[in-house]
C-alpha cells in the first residue's frame, strides 16, 4: 500500500478546483494507494507522463482538460509527494 503527502498549498489549490476535479482527484488518490505508478499509467484518461525541464523527476496526471495533479514518487520509500492541483500551469512555486 502506497503512502501519499500532499503539500501544505495542495488544500487551497483545491479550495479553487470545480467538484468534478475534487472527485476525480480522490479517485486518483484512491488508484495511486492501491496500485501505485503502474496503475495510474493502466489508466488511459490520466494520460500520466514525466514531466521536463525545471520538473525533472516529477510526473504529471490530468484531472480534466484543463486542471494537472504535479507529483513525485519514492518508489523505495512506496510514497507519492504531491507537489500541486492546478489548472495546466507547470511554473514551478518558489
Amino acid at each position: 500500500m502506497w503512502e501519499l503527502f500532499e503539500h501544505r498549498r495542495v488544500d487551497r489549490q483545491l479550495g479553487k478546483a470545480p467538484r468534478e476535479i475534487l472527485k476525480r482527484y480522490e479517485k486518483w488518490k484512491d488508484i495511486a494507494r492501491l496500485s501505485g505508478p503502474p496503475g495510474l499509467r493502466l489508466i488511459a484518461g490520466f494520460h500520466d507522463e514525466a514531466l521536463s525541464g525545471p520538473w525533472k523527476g516529477y510526473r504529471s496526471s490530468r484531472l480534466g482538460d484543463q486542471w494537472r495533479v504535479v507529483y513525485r514518487v519514492a518508489a523505495p520509500e512506496l510514497a507519492f509527494y504531491i507537489e500541486s492541483v492546478t489548472p495546466h500551469n507547470y511554473r514551478r512555486p518558489k
